[in-house]
C-alpha cells in the first residue's frame, strides 16, 4: 500500500524544478514593474522656449549645462507659437521669455509628473534674487482629479480587460466567429463602462465621452483579438505568451503613470508600439487635447487588432488545408 502511494506522488526533482520556475517568474515580474519605475528620469523631454533670440539662446545654454540630455528644445518666436505646440502635443511645456519676465507654461493633462519636473527646472533657472517664475497650466487636469490618479490607475484595467476577455472566451465559447463577436461586443461595453466610471464618477477624464469610450474599446479589442489569434494558432501557449507580453512589457512600459520620455532611454518609445502604451497616449489626446497627436496611436491599436484577426483566419484555414491535402497523400502512397 505504501509503495502504491509513493508511486502516485510527484518526484522531488519535479517539485524543485517548479519552485525554480516560479522563482524565475516572480523575479521577471519584479524586474518588469520595478525597473522602469526606479530608472525613471527626464530624457529628451520636448520643451519649447519662446522669446527673442538672445534670451532664448541663453536659456538653452543653461538647460544644456545644468540638465544635459534632459530636454529636446524647440525655439519659437512668441507665446502663441509655444501654446500651439503644447496643444498639438508636440511639447510638454514652454519657457516663455517674450515679456521680459520668465513664465513657465505647462500642461499637467499631458503628464503631471513632467509638469512638476518642469517647475523644478524653472526654479533652478530663476535668478537667486529675482522674482519667482510664474507658472501657468495651459491644459490642466480635471478639478476632481488634479493629480491624474484615476487615469494612471486605469492602465491596469485596460490590459486586464483584454486578457480576461480572451481567456474566458477561449475557455467557455466554442467557435472562432462567436469568440470574435464576443470580444468585439465586450470591447464596446467595456469601453462604455470604464470611461463612464473614470469620466462621470471619478472625474478623471474630460472631453467627449463617446470618443473616450471608442479609445478604450479599441484598446480592449486590440489586446483581446491578438490573444484570441495567438490562442487559436498556438493553443494555451499562445494565450500565455500574449498575456505575458501585454502585462510584463506593455503595462510597465506604457508611460501612463508618468510619460514615455520618463522611462529608460528607448523603452518608453518601444512601449508606445504596444497596445497599453498606445491606448494611454491616445486617451490623453482625446480627453484633453481635442484628439491632437492621436493618429499614430490609432494606427498602432488598429494594427494589433488586425494582426489578431489575421492569426484567427490563418488558424481557421489550417485544418481545411490539411483536409485538402489528405486525398493527394493517399494517391501518392498508392
Amino acid at each position: 500500500m505504501a509503495a502504491q502511494v509513493t508511486q502516485g506522488r510527484s518526484g522531488w526533482g519535479r517539485v524543485g524544478a517548479i519552485v525554480l520556475l516560479l522563482t524565475a517568474l516572480l523575479s521577471l515580474i519584479m524586474v518588469a514593474f520595478a525597473w522602469p519605475a526606479t530608472r525613471a528620469g527626464v530624457h529628451d523631454i520636448p520643451l519649447a522656449v519662446a522669446g527673442p533670440p538672445q534670451a532664448t539662446s541663453q536659456v538653452v545654454q543653461q538647460l544644456e549645462a545644468k540638465r544635459p540630455g534632459a530636454f529636446d528644445v524647440r525655439v519659437v518666436g512668441d507665446t502663441a507659437a509655444a501654446e500651439r505646440l503644447i496643444k498639438d502635443r508636440e511639447v510638454y511645456g514652454a519657457i516663455d521669455l517674450t515679456s521680459g519676465k520668465p513664465q513657465l507654461i505647462v500642461a499637467s493633462a499631458a503628464s503631471p509628473v513632467v509638469a512638476q519636473a518642469l517647475q523644478q527646472v524653472a526654479l533652478a533657472l530663476a535668478p537667486p534674487q529675482g522674482d519667482a517664475t510664474v507658472v501657468r497650466d495651459l491644459v490642466p487636469l480635471p478639478a476632481d482629479d488634479p493629480r491624474g490618479a484615476g487615469l494612471s490607475a486605469g492602465a491596469l484595467p485596460l490590459v486586464l480587460g483584454g486578457i480576461a476577455a480572451a481567456g474566458m472566451l477561449t475557455s467557455l465559447i466554442v467557435g472562432l466567429g462567436r469568440r470574435i463577436a464576443g470580444a468585439l461586443a465586450f470591447a464596446v461595453t467595456g469601453g462604455l463602462a470604464l470611461v463612464g466610471i473614470l469620466q462621470y464618477w471619478l472625474g478623471s477624464l474630460a472631453g467627449d465621452y463617446w470618443a473616450n469610450s471608442g479609445v478604450v474599446a479599441l484598446s480592449i479589442a486590440a489586446t483581446a483579438l491578438t490573444l484570441l489569434g495567438l490562442e487559436s494558432l498556438l493553443g494555451f501557449r499562445g494565450l500565455g505568451l500574449g498575456a505575458a507580453v501585454m502585462m510584463l512589457l506593455g503595462n510597465p512600459l506604457s508611460g501612463l503613470t508618468s510619460a514615455p520620455e520618463m522611462l529608460p532611454s528607448g523603452w518608453g518609445a518601444f512601449g508606445q508600439y504596444l497596445p497599453p502604451g498606445a491606448a494611454g497616449s491616445l486617451l490623453r489626446s482625446t480627453a484633453f487635447f481635442d484628439g491632437a497627436g492621436a493618429g499614430p496611436h490609432v494606427l498602432v491599436l488598429a494594427a494589433w487588432a488586425l494582426f489578431g484577426l489575421v492569426l484567427v483566419v490563418v488558424a481557421a484555414l489550417r485544418p481545411r488545408a490539411r483536409r485538402a491535402e489528405a486525398p493527394a497523400g493517399e494517391l501518392v502512397a498508392a
